[in-house]
C-alpha cells in the first residue's frame, strides 16, 4: 500500500542512526525515503532539515523547516530549524523573526531563547578580545595567544600531509580563511562555521581524521573545550538537534509523534481537537491499510473515509482510497479519488511527489478505461508536479498506442473509395495539388489499397514530388508484386529521376508478369532508345549529371567495387577479345548494361 506508516519509521530510525554517527548524507537518503512513503508526517522534514544543517547546506534546510511549519504550525522545533538554517545562511533578521514567531507560540522553548540570542549576538559581530585569549588554558598547552600562533603556524604543513584535507588547497576561499586565522587568531570564533576549519583544528590538536566519521571533529578533551567556549552559531547549532551541536542533541530527534508534541501546554481547545483528530486519522488510515491487505476493498474505503471525515487536510487518505478503487477495477471512483486527492495536495501543500503520483493513477485508470488522450494529459499532469522517467516512458507509449488506435479508428474502405473519386476528378481536370490531397485522405482512410497509392504517384509526380512518388509506388508493389501497373509507373517515375539503369528493371519485371502489357512496353522500348541513342544528343554537362545519378546508386556503386568487373571494363580498352568472352556471362552482361544504362559507362 502506498505511504506505508511502517516503511517511513524504518527509513526515520535509520536516519537518526546515520546522523547520530555523524553521516549526514546517508542520514538525508534515509529521511528523505521516509517522506516518499508518508508525505504528511512532519517529524520527517524536521529531521531532515536537521541533516541539511549539519552538512552546511541552509538552502534545503530551510525548505524542509517550512515544510515541517506547514504541515504542523504546533511543532517548537519548525521554528527552531526554520531560524537555524536563515542563521546558517547568515540572513539574521529573517532568523531572528523566525524565532520570534516560534517564541510568539512557545515563549517558554529554551531552544527558542538560545536560537535568538545566538543569532542576535552574531548579527552585532564576534566579540573582539575573546578575553585576551587567556582562558584558553583548558586548550591543553595553548595557553594565551602566543601558543595559538604558533598552533596555527604550521597548518599548511599539516593540510599538505594528510591526504583526506589536501585537496583543501585548491579552495582559494578556505585558504584564505587559514591565512587569516594565521595573521589573526581571534577570528576562530567566526572561522569555526567553516566544517573544514574545524577539522584541520582538530587535526592540529591531535585528533584522528579517520575515513568513517568525517561529519563530526575529532575527539579529544582540547576539543571537546574549545568548542563547548567558543562554538560557532552561524552553523545553525540553534534549534535544539539540528546538526551542530552534540551527539547528545542529535539523539534527541523526533523518534515519535508522542514525544514531538509533548509540550503543548500552549495548545487551545481547537489546536488540541485537531490533533486529536490527526491521530486517529492516521489510526483510521492504518486500518484501512490492513484491510485492503486482507482484499476487503469495501471496508477499507469506509475506513479511509473515516480518516478523510477526521482530517481532511491530508491527500493521502483520498489517495489510498484510490488505490483500493483501482485494485477494485472501478475506474471511474479511482479518477474520482485521484483528483479529490490532488486537490487536498495542492490546498495544503503537500510534496510534488505525492499530487504527481496522484495524477500518475489517475492516468493508468483513463488507460484502463480506453481513454488514451485523458490518460496522457494525466500524465503530463504528473510530470509538471514531479518529473519521472517511469511515467515518462508511460506516456510515451500511451501516446503510440493512441496514434495507432486513431489511425486504426480512421479506416474506412467506403470513405476512402469516395476520396480517390474525387481525386480522380481532380486529376482530369488537371487540378494536380487537389488531387494530391483526395489521394492522400484516401491513403489514410486505406492504407493498405495499393490502386489507391498508385494514383497518389501519378499525382505527386505532376506537381514534381518525386521522391514522394516513388515512395508511394514502392509501397504499392509491397502490398501486391503482381501489380504490373504499378511496377510501370515505378519505371516512369525512375526515368524522370534520371535513372534509366532501374527503369529498364522495372519495366522488365513488369513484362515478366503480364508480357502484353503496353505500357511496361512502351517504357522499355523509350528507355532503351534513350541509353543507345540518347548520349549522342546530350551536351558534356547532361552527361555529366546523369553519371552523378548512377553513381550514387548503392547498387552501382557495388557493381564498380567489383574486381572482375573492373577488370572487364579495363580490357574493353585493352583486350577487347577478352572482354567479348566476359560478356557470354548472363550475369556480367547484365551487370555492364546496367552502368552503361546508368550512363556511369559511356559507349562510343
Amino acid at each position: 500500500m502506498p505511504n506505508n506508516a511502517e516503511e517511513a519509521e524504518r527509513f526515520k530510525d535509520a536516519g537518526n542512526k546515520a546522523l547520530q554517527s555523524g553521516n549526514a548524507t546517508v542520514a538525508i537518503e534515509n529521511y528523505t525515503k521516509a517522506i516518499n512513503a508518508d508525505g504528511t508526517n512532519h517529524v520527517y522534514y524536521s529531521n531532515r532539515s536537521a541533516a541539511y544543517l549539519k552538512n552546511g547546506d541552509g538552502n534545503n534546510a530551510l525548505e524542509d523547516a517550512i515544510s515541517t511549519i506547514a504541515i504542523n504550525p504546533g511543532f517548537s522545533k519548525g521554528y527552531s530549524r526554520k531560524g537555524a538554517a536563515l542563521h546558517l545562511l547568515k540572513r539574521y533578521n529573517d532568523a531572528i523573526a523566525a524565532y520570534e514567531e516560534g517564541l510568539e507560540k512557545f515563549p517558554n522553548d529554551e531552544a527558542l531563547k538560545k536560537g535568538i540570542e545566538e543569532v542576535k549576538r552574531d548579527k552585532d559581530g564576534p566579540p573582539r578580545g575573546m578575553g585576551g585569549m587567556g582562558g584558553m588554558g583548558g586548550m591543553g598547552g595553548m595557553g594565551g595567544m602566543g601558543g595559538a600562533k604558533n598552533l596555527f603556524g604550521d597548518l599548511y604543513q599539516k593540510i599538505l600531509l594528510n591526504p583526506k584535507t589536501r585537496p583543501y588547497l585548491n579552495d582559494k576561499d578556505f585558504m584564505a580563511k587559514i591565512q587569516r586565522l594565521q595573521t589573526d587568531p581571534n577570528s576562530l570564533v567566526e572561522l569555526l562555521s567553516d566544517r573544514r576549519v574545524m577539522e584541520v583544528l582538530g587535526m592540529s590538536l591531535g585528533g584522528g581524521m579517520g575515513d568513517d566519521d568525517e561529519d563530526e571533529p575529532p575527539p579529544g578533551k582540547a576539543w571537546e573545550t574549545l568548542r563547548k567556549t567558543h562554538a560557532p552559531t552561524s552553523g545553525g547549532a540553534s534549534g535544539g538537534g539540528d546538526g551542530a551541536g552534540t551527539k547528545s542533541e542529535e539523539v534527541d530527534m523526533e523518534d515519535d509523534d508522542e514525544d514531538d508534541v509533548e509540550d503543548m501546554t500552549d495548545e487551545t481547545p481547537a489546536e488540541r481537537k485537531r490533533r486529536e483528530d490527526r491521530t486517529a486519522a492516521t489510526k483510521c488510515k492504518e486500518r484501512g491499510n490492513e484491510l485492503y491487505k486482507a482484499k476487503k476493498f469495501d471496508e477499507a474505503v469506509a475506513a479511509y473515509d473515516e480518516a478523510i471525515a477526521l482530517d481532511p487536510t491530508n491527500m493521502t487518505y483520498a489517495n489510498n482510497k484510490a488505490a483500493v478503487y483501482f485494485t477494485s477495477k472501478k475506474w471511474d471512483e479511482c479518477i474520482e479519488a485521484c483528483l479529490a486527492a490532488v486537490e487536498v495536495g495542492k490546498a495544503n501543500r503537500a510534496p510534488y511527489e505525492e499530487r504527481a503520483k496522484a495524477y500518475t493513477r489517475c492516468a493508468k485508470a483513463y488507460q484502463k478505461k480506453g481513454d488514451l488522450e485523458r490518460a496522457i494529459e494525466m500524465c503530463r499532469q504528473a510530470q509538471l508536479e514531479s518529473y519521472d522517467k517511469a511515467t515518462e516512458r508511460m506516456m510515451k507509449n500511451m501516446e503510440l498506442d493512441k496514434k495507432k488506435a486513431d489511425a486504426a479508428a480512421y479506416l474506412d474502405d467506403g470513405k476512402a473509395e469516395e476520396a480517390k473519386e474525387r481525386g480522380n476528378e481532380h486529376f482530369r481536370n488537371k487540378n494536380w495539388g487537389e488531387a494530391v490531397l483526395e489521394y492522400e485522405e484516401a491513403v489514410k482512410r486505406a492504407p493498405n489499397n495499393p490502386a489507391i497509392r498508385n494514383n497518389l504517384a501519378a499525382a505527386l509526380c505532376k506537381v514534381m514530388d518525386f521522391n514522394g512518388a516513388k515512395k508511394n509506388i514502392e509501397k504499392a508493389i509491397e502490398l501486391d508484386p503482381k501489380y504490373v501497373k504499378a511496377w510501370a509507373r515505378k519505371g516512369d517515375i525512375e526515368v524522370l529521376m534520371k535513372e534509366n539503369h532501374k527503369a529498364l528493371d522495372s519495366y522488365k519485371t513488369g513484362l515478366g508478369i503480364d508480357s502484353s502489357n503496353a505500357a511496361c512496353k512502351e517504357g522499355l522500348r523509350k528507355v532503351t532508345t534513350m541509353i543507345n541513342y540518347g548520349a549522342s544528343t546530350m551536351t558534356e554537362e547532361e552527361k555529366l549529371e546523369r553519371a552523378r545519378h548512377g553513381m550514387a546508386d548503392p547498387e552501382i556503386q557495388s557493381i564498380l567495387q567489383d574486381p572482375m568487373i573492373m577488370q572487364i571494363l579495363k580490357d574493353f580498352n585493352e583486350n577487347p577479345q577478352a572482354a567479348n568472352k566476359a560478356m557470354a556471362d548472363p550475369a556480367v552482361r547484365a551487370k555492364i548494361e546496367k552502368l552503361i544504362a546508368s550512363g556511369v559507362v559511356q559507349t562510343a
